[in-house]
C-alpha cells in the first residue's frame, strides 16, 4: 500500500477479460490503497466491470456523500469513520460477519462499536503512522523528538494535512490518550505542534517523493512508505517512533445508497480469501486482519517489523475513536496550527 499518496482522484476502470460482464462495481478508497491485481482477479472471476475512485482523508469522503454523490458502492473508512457512517444512516447491512470465510478474520479486528457482530462492515488492512526519512539528511533517526529536532536544526519536515494524527503526535508526547476530550489537553498538544513548527514545510500527504529527491528530511507518514523504502533501500528508512504513535484500520462498507449492493457484497466474500487478501498486502505493505492470509505474505514483509511489530511496540499504538461533538476541540485547535505556520 502506498496508503492516502494521493489526494487527487484517479480513476481505474477494468474490463472483464474472460467472464462475461455482470454488471458493474464502484469502489471509493483511499489513493493507491488497493492492488490493482485484486481488482483485475474479481474481474476475471464475476465478470463485473470494476470503477475505482480514490479520496485523501475520511472527511473528505464523509463530505462527498453527504453532498449528495451517487453512483458509489462501497467505501473503505477507518474505524471510527466507519462507526459516524453508521450513525448517519449510510451504511447497507451487508451480514458479512455470518458468511463463509468470516472466521478466517482475526476478532480483535471487529473494532466498531457499532458493528459489534460485523453485520456491516468488513475488517480490510491495518498499519502505523510514523517517520519516512531521507538517510543522508535524517541520519538514525528513531522518534519524534528526532525528528522535529531536524526542523530546529534547519532542515526541512512535513506533516501530515490530517488534524486529528498531527494533533495526536502532541498527545503522545504529552502521554495522552489521542482520543482526549479534555480542553486543556487538546490545546497543550496543539501548543506542542505550534512550538516544533520550525522548518515544516507543508502540511500534506504527497510526501515521498520529497524525501526521496531530498527536498524533504523526513515526513510524517504511512507504513506503506515501506512500498517506496524497498524500491530505494539506500535512500529512505521508516520508523515508528519510539515514543508511540498511531494505528489505523480500514474496513470495506457497503453504502446504503449503493446502486449494486449484491455485487458488492460479492466483493466483500472475494476479499475474505486469505490468497486474496495476502496479494493485496503483497503491494500494499500494511498488516491484514485475514489470518491465514498471514501464512501467504512474502518473508521480507512478515518479517519487516514496522509492519508486524512486535507486541511492546504494539501496545504503544493508539487508535483513533470518534468523538462526536468533541472533535469540534480538535477543529478549533487545527485552525489554531495552520494559521501559526
Amino acid at each position: 500500500m502506498t496508503r492516502k499518496s494521493l489526494a487527487l482522484t484517479t480513476t481505474l476502470l477494468l474490463l472483464p477479460l474472460t467472464a462475461q460482464a455482470e454488471g458493474t462495481l464502484s469502489l471509493y478508497n483511499w489513493g493507491d490503497y488497493i492492488n490493482p491485481a485484486v481488482l483485475e482477479k474479481f474481474t476475471e472471476e464475476t465478470g463485473i466491470e470494476v470503477t475505482l475512485d480514490s479520496y485523501g482523508s475520511n472527511e473528505e469522503m464523509l463530505a462527498k456523500i453527504q453532498a449528495g454523490a451517487t453512483g458509489y458502492d462501497i467505501v473503505f473508512p477507518s474505524v471510527h469513520m466507519h462507526d459516524i457512517l453508521y450513525q448517519l444512516g449510510l451504511l447497507a447491512k451487508t451480514d458479512i460477519g455470518s458468511k463463509p470465510g468470516f472466521e478466517n478474520i482475526d476478532p480483535q479486528f471487529v473494532r466498531a462499536k457499532t458493528d459489534p457482530d460485523a453485520a456491516y462492515c468488513l475488517p480490510y488492512a491495518w498499519g502505523n503512522v510514523g517517520i519516512v526519512y531521507n538517510k543522508a539528511l535524517a541520519g538514525d533517526i528513531e522518534g519524534w523528538e528526532d525528528f522535529f529536532a531536524l526542523g530546529k536544526a534547519g532542515q526541512k519536515i512535513t506533516l501530515l494535512d490530517d488534524l486529528r494524527e498531527t494533533i495526536g503526535i502532541g498527545l503522545i508526547m504529552d502521554g495522552k490518550s489521542v482520543n482526549s476530550t479534555d480542553p486543556a489537553e487538546v490545546e497543550a498538544a496543539a501548543d506542542y505542534i505550534i512550538s516544533n513548527l520550525d522548518g515544516v514545510a507543508a502540511f500534506t500527504y504527497d510526501s515521498v517523493p520529497q524525501v526521496i529527491s531530498g527536498d524533504v528530511a523526513a515526513a510524517h507518514w504511512y507504513v506503506g512508505a515501506n512500498l517506496y523504502v524497498s524500491e530505494n533501500p539506500d535512500t529512505i528508512g521508516y520508523v515508528i517512533p519510539k515514543e508511540g504513535a498511531t494505528m489505523y484500520q480500514e474496513d470495506i462498507c457497503v453504502l446504503a445508497s449503493a446502486p449494486n449492493k449484491e455485487n458488492a457484497v460479492k466483493f466483500m466474500e472475494f476479499y475474505l480469501k486469505p490468497e486474496i487478501a495476502a496479494l493485496n498486502v503483497e503491494q500494499q505493505m500494511n498488516g491484514t486482519p485475514n489470518i491465514p492470509a498471514q501464512k501467504l505474505i512474502p518473508v521480507e514483509i512478515a518479517d519487516n517489523a514496522t509492519i508486524y511489530p512486535d507486541q511492546a511496540v504494539m501496545d504503544k499504538l493508539q487508535i483513533f475513536e470518534d468523538l462526536g461533538r468533541d472533535l469540534q476541540l480538535y477543529n478549533s485547535e487545527w485552525t489554531r496550527i495552520k494559521t501559526a505556520q
